[in-house]
C-alpha cells in the first residue's frame, strides 16, 4: 500500500512515516510544507529509503496537491497536518483558520477528484484517513468540581471547543464526516489526546520544561498547575493511526488514548524528579518552577475513553506515562543538537537548502 501523509514532518506526522517505513513494507508519501515546526531532521533515519518520498508542498495549493495525487497514485491519505499549538492560536488565529479548515477542504477536494476516477477496486479500499484532537471536545468535570466517577470523552461526546485551535480542528472534522456524507469519500476520523515523546517541538509542555530545566531557565506553569491531561506515547499513537487506517471501518470516529490522566504541576515534577537522577545538581530542579497567569479560555481536564480502540481493533498502548516520559527525557538529553536545529531552521537551512 503506498500511503500519503499530510504533515509528515511535524511530531506525531513523522512518527507516523517512521513507524510505516520501519514497520511495514508499505510505501509512503510525504506531503509537508515545512513551517517552523517541520523538520527533515524528524526523518533521517528513513530518508534514504526507496519507500519513502518526500513532498514539499502546502496543502491550500490545489495545483500541487493534484500533482502530487496524479504522480504517486496513493491507496489511502493520512491528513496530520495543522497547525497546533494553542497559545499561537489565540494571538494569531489566522494561519489556524486557512491551514486546519482551508487546507483540509483543499485536500479533501483533490482526494475526493482523484478517488473518483480511480477504477473500481482500486476506489472500494481508498481510505482518507483525518488525525484530529481531544480539544474539539471542551473539557471535562474536574475532581475538585465533581464527587464520584468522573466522565470520559467517547466519540459521540458533543463538540464544544474552546480556542481557536480547537475550533479550527472541530470545523475540519465536520467538514471530513461531510464529504463521506454528501459526497460518498471514504473518510475515518480519529481524536488523541495530549501526545509526548522524541523530535515534539520544544513550545509544548514536556520538551520546554525538560530543556528549560537543563538550561537553569524559569519552568512555567499556568496557574495552580492543576490542569489535566490524557497523555500518549507518540509512538503509540502511531501504531493506532496505522491500525485504524489499515483496519478501521469507513464513517467511524475512534478516540486514541493513553490512560494516563495527569495534572500539569504533576508532570512537571515527574520531570524534575527524573532529572535529579540522570543529571544531579546542586539544587533539585523543581526549585526552577514558577507560576504564571493561566490563559484565556484554558480547558481544565482533557480523558479519553478508548475502549472502542480495545474492542474493536484490538489496540492498547504500549507505555505507561512513567517508561514513556523517561524514555522522553533519555532522548531529548542525547538529542540536544536536534532541539538547537529545529528552533533555528539549521538543519533545512545548511543541509537542505530550504
Amino acid at each position: 500500500m503506498k500511503i500519503l501523509v499530510t504533515g509528515g514532518a511535524g511530531f506525531i506526522g513523522s512518527a507516523v512515516v517512521r513507524h510505516i517505513i520501519g514497520n511495514t513494507q508499505d510505501s509512503v508519501v510525504n506531503v509537508d510544507k515545512l513551517s517552523y515546526a517541520g523538520n527533515l531532521e524528524s526523518l533521517t533515519s528513513v530518508a534514504n529509503n526507496a519507500r519513502y518520498t518526500f513532498e514539499k508542498v502546502d496543502i491550500c495549493d490545489r495545483a500541487e496537491l493534484n500533482r502530487v495525487f496524479s504522480q504517486h497514485q496513493p491507496d489511502a491519505v493520512m491528513h496530520l497536518a495543522a497547525e497546533s499549538h494553542v497559545d499561537r492560536s489565540i494571538t494569531g488565529p489566522s494561519d489556524f483558520i486557512q491551514t486546519n479548515i482551508v487546507g483540509t477542504y483543499t485536500l479533501l477536494e483533490a482526494a475526493r477528484q482523484y478517488w473518483m476516477q480511480l477504477a473500481t477496486e482500486r476506489k472500494a479500499v481508498f481510505r482518507f484517513h483525518h488525525i484530529s484532537t481531544d480539544e474539539v471536545y471542551g473539557d471535562l468535570p474536574h475532581p475538585d468540581e465533581q464527587e464520584g466517577e468522573l466522565p470520559l470523552f467517547t466519540e459521540t461526546t458533543s463538540y464544544a471547543p474552546s480556542s481557536p485551535y480547537s475550533a479550527s480542528k472541530a470545523s475540519s472534522d465536520h467538514l471530513v464526516r461531510v464529504w463521506l456524507r454528501t459526497y460518498g469519500l471514504p473518510t475515518i476520523v480519529t481524536n488523541c489526546s495530549n501526545n509526548y515523546g522524541p523530535y515534539h517541538f520544544p513550545e509544548k509542555l514536556i520538551p520546554l520544561v525538560i530543556l528549560n530545566a537543563l538550561e537553569g531557565k524559569p519552568l512555567p506553569i499556568y496557574g495552580k498547575g492543576d490542569q489535566i491531561r490524557d497523555w500518549l506515547y507518540v509512538e503509540d499513537h502511531a501504531s493506532a493511526l496505522y491500525k485504524v487506517v489499515t483496519e478501521g471501518q469507513i464513517g467511524e470516529t475512534y478516540n486514541i488514548g493513553g490512560h494516563n490522566e495527569k495534572q500539569n504541576l504533576e508532570v512537571v515534577q515527574t520531570i524534575c524528579s527524573i532529572l535529579d537522577v540522570l543529571v544531579p545538581k546542586k539544587t533539585h530542579y523543581a526549585k526552577q518552577i514558577t507560576y504564571v497567569t493561566d490563559r484565556p479560555g484554558h480547558d481544565r481536564r482533557y480523558a479519553i475513553d478508548a475502549t472502542k480502540m480495545s474492542n474493536e481493533l484490538n489496540w492498547q498502548p504500549e507505555e505507561t506515562f512513567e517508561t514513556g516520559l523517561r524514555k522522553t527525557i533519555e532522548w531529548y538529553l542525547a538529542n540536544q543538537e536536534w532541539c538547537q536545529h529545529v528552533q533555528d531552521g539549521t538543519y533545512q537551512r545548511e543541509r537542505l537548502g530550504i
